[in-house]
């Protein structure tokens, strides 16, 4: 089964709450799956990497055979096609995990689009960073009231 995987990540503060957000589509543009993730705190970049991996996870565990993979990430694309060096060994392993993942498909291909052509992606990062805002939210105020009652 052929597949279209729409990815973004991102982090409010850089590093700071960081979210996911993944369209996975057939090949004639019907929704197989969406999600919409809290990461805790990363960096864009991380960020960026951990939706594209939860994505061709997705697309592995829903049957999809050939892939094409569009982010609005000019880093992320560039340093998986080769382009551009990858020099911070984060960003490097999770490079490693993307490529194998990929190379689990028989065909997948990896473009940069604008990120007007991301809406939907986009549109699901920024819930998963809400949702790891309210989750930082709320474990700042469990430590709070804890130091309190000691």
């Amino acid at each position: 089964m052929k597949g279209i995987l729409f990815t973004d990540g991102g982090a409010r503060g850089n590093p700071g709450p960081a979210g996911i957000g993944v369209v996975l589509r057939a090949e004639d543009g019907e929704v197989i799956a969406e999600l919409a993730e809290g990461i805790g705190e990363a960096t864009n970049n991380v960020a960026e990497y951990s939706a594209l991996i939860a994505g061709l996870e997705l697309a592995l565990d829903r049957g999809v055979t050939d892939l094409a993979i569009f982010m609005d990430s000019e880093l992320v694309v560039s340093q998986l096609m080769g382009k551009w060096k990858i020099k911070n060994d984060t960003l490097r392993t999770l490079a490693v995990r993307a490529r194998s993942l990929m190379g689990r498909f028989d065909s997948s291909e990896i473009s940069h689009v604008r990120r007007e052509m991301n809406e939907d992606a986009d549109k699901l990062a920024n819930q998963g960073m809400d949702a790891a805002a309210l989750d930082e939210a709320l474990d700042r105020e469990g430590a709070e009231q804890s130091s309190f009652f000691e």
